[in-house]
């Protein structure tokens, strides 16, 4: 599934979106290193004008791990240990740190993220514990729908029960969902059904969802959110009702989608909330 590296991407992007927010959604934040995230989300935060939000991840697939040598056993502990070096590096001036996985010695960034205490953390989780270690460790529980809200609407009671246990506020509540904006409600699934299909065989094939429905649209329910400009709206609302989320992140674009309808269902989208 043929996709561009996103820190490269980002730095493009900036260029055209200012005051737009830009993030990676997500990066596997345990197959790198830390300094290196930390420096390059400074970077990017200062040119996009303070307006960059971090996504991070654990991943889950063997082999992206092993390319980078590391154990995938090893995830959760170096996850946590960068997340609190990255933050020290963003808001310190000269840092000296000797953990279990990463060593700096009296060291710093050359160039401090516009953004006070810098970009926010957004995490990335699909299980009860990730979840309570977003609303421990991070700025936001970054939903990814994947699982439809079946699965979701239970995370996010696990969610906000955590957020009162540790006494934190999220900076929001996000949500990264599939979106196809048609001009007909009837064709609205069949015009995008074979990227989509491609995509989630692909992930089902990398282990991470299973492909058991018998349609299309029984998969896509409660999963993606697909329609006319009516019928999405509705849906979007119904998502805020029921979860409580109040940033949506729409997919619009998958490997094999025409551009000229990527273009025309980011237009639909963008009417339905215009003023």
């Amino acid at each position: 599934m043929q996709m561009l590296q996103i820190t490269p991407v980002m730095g493009y992007v900036a260029a055209h979106a200012q005051g737009m927010t830009i993030g990676p959604n997500i990066l596997i934040l345990p197959a790198l290193n830390p300094v290196h995230v930390a420096e390059e989300a400074a970077t990017l935060d200062v040119l996009s004008g303070g307006n960059y939000i971090l996504g991070v991840g654990l991943g889950y697939r063997q082999p992206e791990f092993d390319a980078f040598g590391i154990p995938l056993a090893e995830r959760v502990p170096r996850f946590n240990e960068a997340i609190g070096l990255m933050r020290r590096l963003w808001t310190e001036e000269r840092v000296t740190h000797q953990g279990r996985f990463y060593t700096v010695n009296d060291a710093g960034l050359s160039l401090k993220p516009v953004r006070p205490g810098g970009p926010p953390l957004y995490i990335a989780a699909q299980a009860e514990v990730s979840v309570r270690r977003s609303a421990r460790i991070g700025d936001a529980w970054l939903i990814v729908n994947s699982g439809g809200l079946g699965k979701t609407a239970p995370l996010m009671q696990t969610y906000r029960a955590a957020l009162q246990e540790y006494g934190r506020t999220p900076i929001e509540y996000p949500i990264t969902v599939e979106c196809y904006v048609g001009t007909r409600h009837a064709t609205a699934h069949e015009e995008c059904r074979g990227p989509l299909e491609y995509k989630y065989n692909a992930y089902a094939a990398w282990g991470l969802e299973d492909r058991t429905s018998d349609s299309f649209e029984e998969f896509a329910r409660d999963r993606f959110i697909i329609g006319d400009k009516v019928s999405v709206k509705e849906e979007i609302l119904r998502y805020r009702e029921l979860l409580g989320v109040d940033h949506f992140i729409m997919r619009c674009q998958w490997p094999g989608l025409p551009q000229e309808r990527v273009l025309g269902s980011i237009q639909r989208l963008g009417e339905i909330f215009a003023p």
